[in-house]
């Protein structure tokens, strides 16, 4: 037991591990201890016996409870995106060098370390902690969390989890086996979201885990989309995994600017189950699979859930009940607007009307209709056929024509960020909001929403159902890709859309996964009550991806949408006249065909 005060000690060099709570030791932190107390005294002894006990059963390190040390730095260093090699872990261990390298090899055995070379020659090597011994860390630090819980509330220290009780956590992502073989490292365009920043604060850990180094670019939306289109028209792409939006695989994977992945999916095994099926299928085009979601954000209706009651006004669940409470809840005379939304001219607006559009009971294009709404899919086989001279279209720009003197002054030049901004800082009582953007109000307790924050699906117009709009990204490779670079380029697409990076960037930021195990898991479900809500709208086919169909030509009709419609907020256009006019320039599209 000599080893004890070496132990607790580590709290001197203490680190937070990113994707895991605080180690077992870090956690006598929230214990404030009376050393007059013979209670307290036997408590902290019994919390010491149950780390003493826990490490050795979980961590397998048999009876030296020092090796808990070499654990300890090899955990932090994965985390910290660090190299370790087998000297660098032997000195950092506490151990004897002799005693330290046995350790090691006993490890290795139990495969609880592995060994990945850092050379072709595969004399030099690095150390990492497997998936098998990241699992049984994560279960002994909720376990240590657990009972030092107990103890700061004066219970007695029993587990609240037990070993089963780890089953359904993701454990955090392990080292590849070999580095990825990618010359120049791995090359990624992205979107400036919550997710990718995510992504890109972890850069390290995930250099670690690839093997290489990554050299990503973000962009706005708009010019997203157009770097992959010029991208495309290289001879040969400049990066080898592209972030694209999900209405725009028909455009992408139409035109031929992306790789088909049913093979690279068939030879791997890789289980497509576990994802949003309408996030899926909304990378899907003509039955052939282009990517996987990396990102699924449902739009749907915030609201304040305490102004609301004060006001006696129940949730809305149809856009005219939604009026009514925007107009009793617009007090700009104390700051508080009653509702918003994207105005913003062009991308902004035109998703607004295609989504309220769709809350009318119609898609902004032509599609089949199926028993629980459209085949957002049927784009693939049939000519674009926009919507605009429909009595769904119409009723959709009286109702924007409507919400205009409830909004925001700003309200013509909000985005997505600005909607969800104004929802968090208290000057809209309503908004509709992506749960992308969700932390601005769930994480942030300074937000006079957290906490008093209420989620609904799309209010209905008359014809209309209850849905709330899936939106969100997808990972694909470019279709010009250098061949040798697609191997290594699927396998770094396969992890970084994986339950354990999905849990990553929730745990650091992100509130949208794709993933029905990742919104499972204990540690993310804890975050934020949106996770669950998002879940059980996708499971009860509440989010549904034809509302923003991924058919050939909808990033125009969007764009045409939000400047026509633009106009008529403006007071340049009549209603008539802005529909009449995106009709008549959404016929010009590409493959458009006059509807039937």
């Amino acid at each position: 037991m000599n080893a004890i005060p070496s132990m607790v000690s580590a709290r001197s060099t203490r680190r937070t591990l990113a994707g895991i709570p605080e180690g077992p030791y870090e956690a006598l932190d929230a214990i404030h201890i009376d050393a007059k107390s013979n209670l307290e005294a036997q408590q902290v002894a019994d919390f010491v016996d149950r780390v003493y006990t826990e490490s050795r059963l979980r961590l397998l390190i048999g009876e030296d409870v020092r090796a808990i040390g070499l654990v300890l730095e090899l955990v932090r260093n994965h985390f910290a995106g660090r190299l370790t090699t087998p000297t660098s872990l032997a000195r950092a261990s506490g151990l004897s060098h002799g005693t330290a390298m046995r350790t090691i090899d006993e490890f290795l055995q139990h495969g609880l370390i592995v060994r990945r070379p850092r050379t072709e020659t595969g004399r030099s090597f690095s150390l990492h902690p497997t998936t098998e011994l990241l699992a049984r860390w994560h279960g002994l630090a909720k376990e240590m969390r657990a009972i030092a819980g107990n103890l700061a509330a004066g219970k007695p220290s029993r587990s609240r989890a037990g070993m089963e009780s780890s089953e359904a956590l993701i454990p955090p992502l392990a080292v590849l086996d070999a580095k990825l073989n990618l010359p120049r490292g791995l090359r990624v365009l992205v979107h400036a979201d919550p997710t990718f920043m995510a992504m890109n604060a972890l850069k390290r850990q995930f250099e670690m885990i690839l093997g290489v180094e990554i050299h990503s670019r973000a962009l706005s939306i708009d010019r997203l989309r157009k770097a992959i289109v010029a991208n495309g028209s290289q001879r040969v792409s400049d990066y080898d995994i592209l972030a694209c939006d999900l209405p725009w695989f028909g455009e992408m994977a139409g035109s031929g600017l992306l790789l088909p992945l049913d093979a690279l999916i068939a030879e791997t095994g890789t289980d497509i189950g576990d994802f949003v099926p309408d996030a899926v299928a909304s990378a899907r085009w003509n039955a052939v699979q282009y990517g996987l979601p990396v990102m699924s954000t449902a739009e749907m209706l915030v609201y304040r859930t305490d102004l609301f009651a004060d006001a006696g006004v129940e949730p809305p669940r149809t856009l005219a009940e939604l009026l009514v409470a925007a107009r009793v809840l617009h007090r700009p005379d104390r700051g508080i607007y009653g509702l918003a939304w994207n105005g913003g001219r062009g991308t902004a607006l035109g998703h607004t009307f295609m989504t309220l559009m769709a809350a009318h009971g119609r898609p902004i294009v032509e599609l089949p209709r199926t028993k629980d709404g459209f085949d957002g899919e049927a784009g693939a086989i049939l000519p674009l056929r926009p919507a605009f001279l429909s009595t769904e279209a119409r009723e959709t720009a009286e109702f924007l024509r409507a919400l205009m003197p409830l909004s925001p002054p700003e309200i013509l030049s909000m985005a997505w960020y600005d909607r969800a901004r104004a929802f968090a800082s208290g000057r809209s009582a309503i908004a509709y909001s992506h749960t992308l953007l969700a932390h601005l109000y769930e994480r942030d307790p300074e937000s006079p929403a957290f906490g008093r924050t209420g989620h609904l699906p799309h209010p209905r117009g008359l014809n209309g159902r209850h849905i709330a709009p899936l939106g969100g990204y997808a990972l694909a490779i470019p279709a010009n890709i250098a061949p040798e670079r697609i191997p290594a380029a699927w396998q770094a697409l396969s992890l970084l859309t994986s339950p354990g990076a999905a849990k990553l960037y929730i745990l650091n930021g992100s509130l949208a996964s794709p993933r029905f195990s990742v919104n499972g898991d204990p540690d993310v479900a804890a975050i934020s009550p949106v996770i669950g809500i998002v879940d059980t709208m996708a499971r009860q086919r509440v989010l549904r991806m034809w509302p923003r169909p991924p058919v050939r030509g909808i990033s125009q009709v969007i764009q045409i949408a939000g400047e026509e419609i633009h106009d008529m907020l403006l007071g340049l256009k009549t209603p008539e006249a802005a529909l009449a006019d995106a009709q008549r320039r959404a016929m010009s599209i590409d493959g458009a065909a006059i509807p039937s």
